[in-house]
């Protein structure tokens, strides 16, 4: 699959789910499904490399599973191995468990707390039980954000207001701005409707 592709295909879940108040960075979570599938959209819906584990269900993951090869580091050494990994009705549920593990579990506390996606992808392996046994794997994803500017998708994050419910909001500051003859006082509502536009992804007035 191009990468354009697996992007276009990830990226808006990705981004909405961040809206949602997710830990996980837009960027990161596209790099992250990059890597852990290879630029491949799996039947499974589970792009993060996120196994069995314990087996407990949630309202995301139903208790289907499926086995795969794939490897890991042991002592500097690749292995190869076979794995039960989760199954998921939808792309967006694979990601919302993953979410669920990061928030429900301290040992994930620094993934939660990065504060740039630089940090979140470095904070995998900083862990006291790291997210992976391959020890480049945040130079990895590192170099996926980059090659593919994967952080442009953290920008639309930002756009968290429907153009519509802006819209009604600027109606009432267009009636308060009609209402008052103090220069102060319209200037301050005109720049709250611009500020309404922009988080709305509209253009300024």
């Amino acid at each position: 699959m191009k990468a354009q592709d697996f992007i276009a295909a990830v990226a808006p879940v990705a981004v909405q789910l961040r809206r949602e108040v997710s830990p996980v960075f837009a960027s990161v979570r596209i790099a992250q499904a990059a890597l852990e599938t290879g630029w491949t959209l799996n039947k499974w819906n589970n792009l993060v490399g996120f196994k069995v584990g314990s087996g407990e269900t949630n309202a995301y993951w139903k208790g289907n599973y499926y086995y795969v090869g794939t490897w890991e580091v042991y002592d500097g050494k690749r292995k190869d191995i076979m794995a039960a990994f989760r199954a998921y009705d939808s792309i967006a549920s694979g990601f919302r468990d993953q979410d669920l593990l990061f928030t429900g579990w301290d040992n994930y506390r620094l993934v939660c707390a990065a504060q740039t996606p630089e940090e979140q992808c470095r904070a995998f392996m900083k862990t006291p039980l790291k997210y992976a046994t391959d020890p480049d794997y945040a130079e990895k994803l590192l170099s996926i954000m980059d090659t593919h500017d994967l952080k442009a998708h953290d920008e639309e994050e930002i756009a968290v207001l429907s153009a519509e419910d802006a819209n009604k909001i600027i109606l009432f500051l267009s009636a308060a701005y009609m209402s008052t003859t103090v220069q102060e006082a319209r200037d301050e509502f005109h720049r709250l409707a611009n500020e309404l536009r922009k988080a709305s992804g509209q253009p300024e007035a």
